[in-house]
């Protein structure tokens, strides 16, 4: 393309009945370059924070899949991505001077010929998400640790994951994974993350409420080194550390290391023992049985089971039956599906622990029930049901 003059600028500009007063004297003639071709190029859309990892040398990672939506993640966030479409081409020029630069630089050459180098008709942008988490656990359960006897573990066939793995297999950021694995109280072992078995945890947690209560020890001491002489010879001596660390709090007292025990962790536990084997259990009978099996000097109280039992208030007598949190979906919309599958009218108390995980940001329960929901009022209670209706 040949350049263009001056005079032809001004000519243009008359033509479109431009005052060149009111304009800066810099004019930009753009041609397209050779290697100009669309769909070259990809623009992602960054807040400020995100720019300003990328600008200190940190890595933005896409995670997912084939056949799972892409989100990008930080060191510890975790982001949705979606196409946003534009109805202005968006020109990429290298070396292009915006307004504020040509003001300040006034001697610059007033006609600037510019090559288009590439061009996109939409750009990436960014949605703070939930991390996609159930995976983790998914992935852990496909081979709980049995313990060190098991004849299973020895011959397993089933893949076992280091934390690089679970980077690439789980769409959170690295943070959001490691905090979960806490949660769902993983543990190493032998450089793979393993969740142990229901029945092997209970048999650890046995035994230390059981040393416990044969040495009198207070549950908000409980001494580590005794733990490990007394019980090493029955499990391995991090089994016992690693359950004193997930149903207790480590502190150092002295020199010495103890544990505060979490009593509603190890009620809540004892109580999923007991109703993982029936289908319903008779509620009053239940809380005796419950309360029996405890520990010494520890209280059972229902709401140690939030998001892990439901009590059935309208069957008679009143029943209880397992409805974990963790065994719901992920998405939205099918995490009230599954709800409303299983009680067609739920009250705001009895739902909140089933979609309390669902909440973005600064999201409230109400704002979930509102959108995914419809209320009414039952004998003066307000309740809600789903807004579609349930196959």
């Amino acid at each position: 393309a040949a350049m263009r003059s001056r005079a032809e600028v001004d000519a243009t500009l008359q033509t479109a009945k431009l005052n060149p007063a009111e304009l800066l004297p810099a004019v930009h003639c753009l041609s397209f370059g050779p290697q100009a071709g669309g769909g070259e190029c990809c623009l992602l859309q960054l807040e400020p924070g995100l720019c300003a990892e990328l600008e200190a040398g940190r890595s933005l990672i896409i995670r997912g899949e084939k056949d799972e939506h892409a989100v990008l993640c930080s060191k510890d966030k975790t982001y949705d991505m979606k196409i946003a479409d534009t109805s202005n081409m968006l020109l990429f020029v290298p070396g292009c001077k915006t307004p504020e630069e040509l003001k300040a630089d006034q001697a610059s050459c007033n006609i600037i010929h510019s090559q288009i180098a590439g061009f996109s008709k939409n750009y990436w942008e960014l949605r703070r998400c939930r991390p996609k988490l159930k995976k983790l656990r998914k992935l852990l359960m496909e081979d709980p640790y049995e313990g060190p006897d098991s004849r299973k573990d020895q011959a397993s066939t089933f893949s076992k994951y280091t934390t690089e793995d679970l980077l690439n297999l789980v769409q959170a950021s690295e943070e959001e994974i490691l905090h979960q694995l806490q949660v769902i109280d993983a543990c190493k072992i032998e450089g793979y993350w393993r969740i142990l078995d229901f029945d092997y945890e209970m048999k650890l947690l046995n035994h230390v409420t059981q040393l416990i209560d044969s040495e009198s020890w207070p549950l908000s001491k409980v001494p580590l080194c005794a733990c490990l002489e007394e019980l090493g010879s029955l499990e391995p001596r991090e089994m016992i550390e690693h359950i004193l660390l997930s149903y207790g709090r480590k502190y150092v007292d002295d020199g010495e290391v103890f544990f505060e025990m979490h009593e509603d962790k190890i009620c809540r536990a004892i109580a999923q023992m007991l109703l993982r084997n029936a289908v319903k259990f008779n509620l009053s009978e239940f809380e005796e049985v419950w309360q029996q099996s405890v520990p010494e000097g520890m209280t059972t109280r229902l709401d140690q089971l939030q998001g892990l039992a439901l009590v059935d208030k309208n069957s008679r007598p009143e029943t209880i039956f397992l409805l974990k949190v963790e065994d719901l979906p992920e998405d939205n919309q099918e995490r009230f599906n599954s709800l409303f599958g299983i009680r067609e009218k739920w009250t705001e108390v009895d739902i909140t622990p089933y979609i309390q995980d669902l909440c973005a940001e600064k999201q409230t329960v109400s704002a979930l029930l509102t959108k995914y929901a419809r209320s009414s009022m039952l004998n003066g209670v307000k309740v809600y049901n789903s807004r579609r209706p349930i196959s």
